[in-house]
């Protein structure tokens, strides 16, 4: 009876191992390697799957998903033979589990360590400043070389990214005294660019206010020059308006008697202010007698009116 119990268990212990071997989950994003008898046989995909009991056996396991490792720090001499330390992280993705598998023994080991070599060949050729200038330019190069060097090992580098770059002491110092040195520079460039400024929009006001004097003073001489010659227009028409009126008024009856009157009274009163004075005047003898005068004026008339 206790035999037949033992028979059973270990009956049943088989079978629990059988299945065990024979049955497989493979979960998403994920790759199983099967190698038959010590030899490769299949990859399974993600899914439920049998395998052949004490035949087939799960080799390698990969994940499908990308993957980010960490580089070590490491030190790398510029162009100018300025060393530096840097580390930085790789993406990578598996893309076929049967060279990953076979192609090299460990691709992670294998593509942090060429990350290294192939960083530290790409600052070599550059100098300090352009290590900090150009850290996109040695993520890519970085790139390009992983990818081509891991094609055989059945993986794909996605990107490269330098996480820090340390500086030794020294030059640390040096960088900061030639900032502090650029900083003070630009202070003073953006005081005399200021003070240049100052003085340029100045001048420019000054300019612009002898324009507006000049135009002011311009349109004042014009506006002064009009109205001279619009006054001295109205005195002309004026006087010849009224010298118009005089003519007419000589011309009607008793118009020659009229102004033979008005000049006698003119002659009599200008030559009685004349009298009143001290001076002495030598006149002509006809000037004496008011009707010579009269006549004389009277004699002009005509000759105007004909």
């Amino acid at each position: 009876m206790e035999t037949a119990t033992i028979i059973a268990l270990v009956f049943l212990v088989l079978v629990i191992v059988t299945v065990a071997k024979t049955a497989q989950i493979v979960p998403q994003r994920s790759a199983y390697v099967v190698e038959r008898l010590g030899k490769y046989a299949k990859t399974l995909e993600a899914g439920f799957h049998l395998l052949i009991p004490f035949v087939d056996r799960i080799a390698y396991r990969h994940t499908m998903k990308e993957e980010a490792i960490d580089v070590d720090r490491q030190a790398c001499v510029t162009k100018d033979n300025i060393q530096v330390v840097v580390n930085g992280v790789i993406y990578l993705q598996v893309i076929d589990p049967k060279d990953a598998s076979y192609g090299i023994t460990n691709y992670r080991y294998a593509s942090t360590q060429l990350a290294q070599t192939t960083l530290r060949s790409v600052i070599g050729k550059i100098s300090l400043d352009k290590t900090f200038e150009e850290r996109e330019a040695i993520n890519v190069q970085v790139v390009e070389a992983l990818d081509e060097a891991a094609r055989p090992w059945g993986i794909k580098v996605l990107r490269y990214e330098i996480a820090d770059i340390e500086l030794p002491a020294t030059i640390l110092d040096a960088l900061e005294k030639q900032m502090r040195a650029e900083r003070e520079r630009r202070a003073v460039v953006a005081q005399s660019e200021g003070e240049r400024e100052a003085k340029i929009n100045v001048s420019e006001g000054i300019k612009q206010e002898t324009i507006n004097l000049s135009i002011a003073d311009k349109e004042r001489q014009i506006n002064e020059a009009e109205g001279k010659a619009r006054q001295i227009e109205l005195v002309a028409q004026a006087t010849a308006e009224g010298l118009r009126l005089v003519a007419e008024a000589i011309n009607t009856q008793g118009g020659k008697d009229a102004v033979a009157l008005r000049v006698a009274e003119q002659y009599v009163t200008e030559f009685g202010k004349l009298a009143k004075t001290n001076n002495t005047m030598i006149l002509p003898a006809e000037l004496s007698n008011i009707g010579s005068a009269v006549a004389a004026i009277t004699k002009t008339l005509d000759t105007v009116k004909q």
